[in-house]
């Protein structure tokens, strides 16, 4: 089995590339969190992805909902954040890069450490099959290196029970757990580094005047160490491994 709690970064921190890089939680994050805490208490776990083809991989379905109609989204493909510089979390080294992940016995290991509930939600909503880009964050060059696939869908993450571990929480019981983690397994690497600066320059150009990646998360909710994709994301960056780099 792999080290623990060696990838992730709590809630996460953004890239050293973006402004107000920072590992600890902002009052924003913790106020974000919060509220995120008490909508989860009212609410069953998220719709989780459903499509019969890896591509064509969402949808959008209406329910009203006392008197309103809400827009529920369901995602199928994902954005995994993970450092692959060293850094220290409470004196243990929470570097873990796709080179890491690549020596893991079948090159697979669970993805643990997840300290946020927008993004702990994320997880359990991904299913076997799934794609993600693994991304580098929080480095001298953060971008995407790579695609994982989810090869066990969420179950308890154990670390929080784990007292030695960065990522323990006091708070969580085993009976009724707070953190969930899945199982990813390496895919392929991405045909060349897609860099952190190039992804913005098309997210600002498609702000202005539309595309696929004028909503990105990576760019709206950048501190999310989990983020979906829609499918015109994932297509649009994925497209981009077969140009030239700008």
């Amino acid at each position: 089995m792999p080290w623990p709690s060696r990838k992730r970064d709590k809630g996460a921190a953004a890239d050293k590339k973006e402004p107000a890089a920072k590992v600890a939680k902002t009052e924003e994050e913790e106020e974000e969190e919060a509220s995120e805490k008490e909508e989860e208490e009212k609410s069953t776990k998220p719709p989780a992805g459903g499509s019969k083809s890896g591509w064509k991989n969402w949808k959008k379905t209406k329910e009203s909902d006392s008197g309103g109609e809400e827009s529920k989204i369901t995602y199928c493909h994902w954005l995994l954040k993970s450092e692959p510089e060293s850094r220290l979390e409470k004196g243990v080294d929470v570097k873990f890069s796709i080179d890491d992940l690549k020596a893991q016995p079948n090159q697979t290991t669970f993805w643990d450490g997840v300290r946020n509930y927008q993004a702990r939600n994320f997880l359990r909503a991904m299913k076997l099959g799934q794609q993600a880009f693994f991304y580098h964050s929080n480095c001298k060059e953060p971008g995407i290196v790579g695609i994982v696939k989810v090869v066990k869908e969420a179950y308890p993450d154990h670390t929080q029970f784990d007292e030695k571990d960065p990522h323990y929480d006091a708070t969580s019981r085993k009976e009724n757990p707070k953190w969930s983690m899945v199982d990813v397994q390496f895919v392929r690497m991405t045909k060349r580094f897609l860099p952190l600066a190039e992804l913005k320059a098309h997210h600002l150009a498609h702000r202005a005047g539309g595309g696929p990646l004028k909503d990105m998360m990576l760019f709206t909710r950048q501190r999310l160490s989990i983020q979906p994709l829609t499918p015109e994301e994932f297509d649009f960056v994925l497209s981009l491994e077969e140009e030239k780099p700008q």
